[in-house]
């Protein structure tokens, strides 16, 4: 996704959703007088393979492509309504209107359908990476994360992008796989669970690390991957025809506008709340600390560099000088982060075009540029988030006691299951076949809870209350 990004293999029209940047934008022949009539399949300039579900159905409604179904089904999710009870920056029910990770997802999908159509994507399919991108995001974020991924060792760990492609290809009931017929290769467990059956492109666009576990294409060590072991027949299906590690054009424009959408918003939540003080942020002292935090997201990057970013920010005249509650002030805020979203998007948008023409761009015709500077000055924002709202010792605090919550739940619901578990979980549990599929179980269960039902389990289960 940054500037170093290149076209790596020469682009081959018999690849599925390849385009050359000279071409023109396909025609559709006319319905009426006027009106083109979509293909089945998809939308314009996608292969037929980009719409192919694992399980094949019928259209019940012709006339709707198979990325608009997608976006309906995503957006209709038990999934993807969890995420209103689930922790973004500041947990749900402790301020007025927080972010939580629906509304994330939400503005990440609006960002990312804007930028994928600028670029030639279809836009329901950019949208419906971006609404599931975080469905795997268990209670209480990325802390109750690193809590289920310690629960998690015996059965290959947890994380929450694996997580998001198991929901969306098991554990979000909507379509069954026929019983009674033997599997193929690479085919669906018959009679069993296929989640909400996306088409091929749309789970490709959600998936952000397309690896298993220690697969990373340049750090083995890392945490990020994208699928369990026990799911990757639907994965390889998914990446049929895939350049192996490359994410796919609409997940770059997802990844990257999920980036824009939570620095700049998270940076709002925190002026809003009083965490942040614009003033700070001048301070020599102030400024090495938080260039420390930067480095996490763009490690190539030193302090005297991360520095001109900030100041660049700093010196735009929508930048906030301070922050009084006032009716101006808020709105202020509200053009700082528009300000924010129209320059990385444009930024990644022209910087695109210039490397790769006017044509449209889909599938794996072309990987999304994102100039250096863009990058330092999100990743700044990035920093200012984590050091003024994230780092306060009652987040600490909070955080320290979601993670026992996470740890003593898993003991209990491992100990006494399936007695505890959801009748699907218990469903699962039942019928696993050793102690991995078993375990693996109780995770999901806990993965699927909000904050506050984590909680209210919590307190009935282990607590006695």
């Amino acid at each position: 996704m940054d500037d170093t990004a290149h076209r790596s293999a020469p682009n081959d029209p018999s690849q599925p959703g390849a385009s050359r940047p000279d071409a023109p934008q396909p025609v559709a022949p006319p319905r009426a007088a006027s009106r083109p009539v979509p293909p089945r399949h998809g939308a314009w300039g996608y292969d037929p393979s980009a719409g192919a579900r694992w399980v094949p159905e019928p259209d019940k409604r012709p006339g709707r492509t198979a990325f608009q179904r997608d976006r309906a089904r995503v957006l209709h999710s038990a999934a993807l309504r969890r995420l209103a009870g689930t922790t973004q920056v500041v947990a749900p029910m402790r301020s007025d209107f927080p972010r939580t990770r629906l509304t994330h997802s939400l503005e990440c999908a609006q960002v990312g359908r804007e930028l994928g159509a600028s670029l030639g994507c279809d836009p329901d399919l950019v949208e419906t990476g971006c609404l599931a991108h975080d469905l795997g995001h268990p209670p209480f974020g990325h802390t109750g994360e690193e809590a289920l991924d310690q629960a998690a060792a015996a059965c290959g760990g947890f994380e929450g992008n694996a997580q998001s492609l198991r929901i969306l290809t098991r554990l979000e009931p909507k379509r069954f796989a026929p019983a009674g017929e033997p599997p193929a290769r690479l085919a669906p467990w018959p009679g069993r669970s296929v989640g909400l059956n996306l088409s091929r492109a749309a789970l490709d666009a959600a998936t952000k690390y397309p690896w298993a576990r220690g697969g990373h294409p340049t750090d083995p060590a890392s945490t990020k991957y994208g699928v369990y072991a026990d799911d990757l027949p639907v994965f390889r299906w998914l990446r049929s025809g895939a350049p192996a590690d490359r994410k796919c054009f609409e997940a770059t424009v997802m990844d990257w506008s999920d980036d824009v959408a939570y620095s700049t918003h998270d940076v709002e939540d925190g002026l809003q709340a009083g965490h942040i003080d614009p003033a700070a942020l001048r301070s020599a002292e102030e400024r090495t600390e938080l260039f420390k935090i930067a480095e996490r997201y763009a490690g190539d990057a030193g302090a005297e560099e991360l520095g001109e970013a900030l100041d660049r920010l700093q010196g735009q005249e929508w930048w906030p000088r301070g922050y009084d509650g006032s009716a101006r002030a808020r709105a202020g805020l509200k053009d700082l982060t528009s300000q924010l979203i129209g320059r990385f998007c444009l930024a990644a948008e022209q910087a695109t075009r210039a490397r790769y023409g006017p044509g449209p761009l889909t599938r794996y015709a072309a990987e999304l540029v994102v100039p250096r500077e863009v990058r330092l000055e999100c990743a700044v924002l990035k920093a200012v988030a984590v050091r003024y709202v994230m780092q306060r010792d009652e987040q600490a605090q909070l955080r320290s006691r979601q993670r026992i919550v996470i740890a003593e739940l898993a003991d209990r619901l491992i100990a006494t299951a399936p007695h505890g578990l959801d009748p699907v979980f218990a469903a699962l549990h039942e019928d696993a076949d050793d102690d991995r599929a078993a375990l693996r179980a109780v995770i999901d269960q806990i993965a699927t809870l909000t904050d506050a039902s984590a909680l209210a389990l919590h307190a009935r289960l282990v607590e006695g209350r």
